[in-house]
């Protein structure tokens, strides 16, 4: 390894030193840095590059920009990923590309970092509409990841995003009802089609994805159990059955004589549904469209908040409030109106 100081045109000092064989073509490559004013700067700066060298920590120059290098990791994590945690990371790559893609990447800094949130809190990247600190959180989280594999396959020195600060999150408490209020709620949908989807996330903490992705087969009425092993989610109108997000969300979950007399009851209407349609076959899921397909989650949240404006109880964030109400609500409850059972 072999590296040199030399003085350029005028006053500045530089350094080149020989770093290897190019791994795609053999050839030699030389890395060559200037603007010293000194020639002791110059020495002390190449030492610091053999020294890299020698380490196995020295990073080549390259003009590949941070637009350029998020875009093509975004297609290699993408085998890893669930399609709705990838979807998320391509919408906070657009987001931050918007703003500094255009930068090299190994030129970004953590202040260029910071005043990217900023200017995403600010007008979302001059586009119009401030982004909420969750959201530029959630960028920040993203970048963090990809820099930290730019880190690791020796295309930049350090993670600049390390050493960046994210916005701060507030954590909001979560809105939930009484138990007389959960009641009165499900007396107030008693009836509906989707009436024993409501009763299932209200008595037993299950989430939203997972009650509209179980199937009968993952329910045994006699036992009063069922088995939570995949849910559904959605990626802009598309709805996806799948795995359920860590294997510790697989899970047997018990059921109260109640919420077992709702189900029942349920079978029979969908049943008598789909061979008022045509239908012979029993449908695979316990809660679907009419054929048997999967229902968009995020439709049945629109359907959820405008019943709880209609009802008048205390509004909450969406069907997850019903989940967190079980918490703090007996296990147990009545049903106040089993007409539906009837």
């Amino acid at each position: 390894m072999q590296g040199r100081v030399f003085r350029r045109r005028g006053k500045a000092w530089a350094y080149v030193v020989d770093v290897g064989r190019d791994a795609a073509n053999g050839r030699r490559v030389q890395y060559t840095k200037g603007g010293f004013a000194t020639r002791k700067e110059a020495e002390a700066a190449l030492r610091d590059t053999l020294g890299a060298v020698e380490r196995g920590t020295h990073v080549s120059r390259s003009p590949a920009t941070l637009a350029e290098y998020l875009q093509e990791w975004l297609v290699t994590v993408k085998p890893r990923l669930r399609p709705t945690t990838w979807y998320s990371y391509a919408l906070a790559v657009a987001r931050m590309v918007a703003v500094i893609g255009a930068t090299r990447l190994q030129a970004v800094t953590p202040l260029q970092i910071e005043r990217m949130y900023a200017q995403l809190l600010e007008n979302g990247g001059a586009r119009g509409q401030a982004l909420a600190p969750k959201t530029v959180r959630n960028c920040h989280t993203v970048l963090h990841r990809a820099l930290s594999d730019a880190e690791r396959l020796g295309l930049v020195a350090r993670n600049a995003a390390h050493a960046a600060k994210g916005p701060a999150v507030e954590r909001k408490e979560m809105a939930t009802w009484t138990a007389e209020e959960l009641a009165g709620f499900l007396d107030f949908v008693a009836g509906e089609r989707l009436y024993a989807a409501y009763v299932l996330l209200a008595t037993t903490g299950m989430r939203r994805g997972e009650v509209f992705g179980l199937r009968w087969s993952d329910v045994d009425l006699d036992g009063r159990r069922l088995s939570v092993s995949q849910t559904v989610t959605t990626i802009g109108n598309q709805v996806f059955l799948g795995p359920t997000k860590t294997p510790r969300s697989r899970r047997s979950v018990s059921l109260d004589a109640d919420t077992v007399s709702v189900l029942r009851a349920h079978r029979k209407r969908q049943a008598e549904e789909r061979m008022a349609t045509g239908l012979r076959s029993a449908g695979r899921l316990v809660f679907g469209n009419v054929d048997g397909s999967a229902l968009n989650p995020d439709l049945f949240t629109i359907a959820f908040k405008r019943r709880v404006k209609e009802s008048g109880l205390p509004e909450l964030r969406g069907p997850h409030g019903l989940r967190h109400t079980w918490v703090i609500s007996p296990a147990h409850m009545p049903l106040r109106d089993m007409s539906y059972v009837a």
